[in-house]
């Protein structure tokens, strides 16, 4: 179902930290699932932490899902 996932938590950067998205939108820098939990706390979604591991709610691109670093 990749693509279709309203969230989606970008590569690490390289000075660290993911971008958040949802639906095109930008959320902000995350840098660790505290951070993507309290941007889907603020876009009406209390129950993020039970999301992040969801396909069909988050997608994770570009790196392992939760590590925020480069290496």
């Amino acid at each position: 179902m990749r693509g279709d996932a309203p969230i989606v938590v970008h590569r690490p950067s390289p000075t660290g930290g993911r971008r958040v998205t949802a639906r095109g939108q930008t959320l902000g820098l995350a840098y660790d699932d505290q951070d993507v939990i309290e941007f889907l706390r603020r876009t009406g979604l209390p129950a993020g932490d039970e999301l992040l591991d969801d396909e069909a709610w988050v997608e994770w691109r570009g790196g392992q899902a939760h590590s925020y670093d480069v290496w």
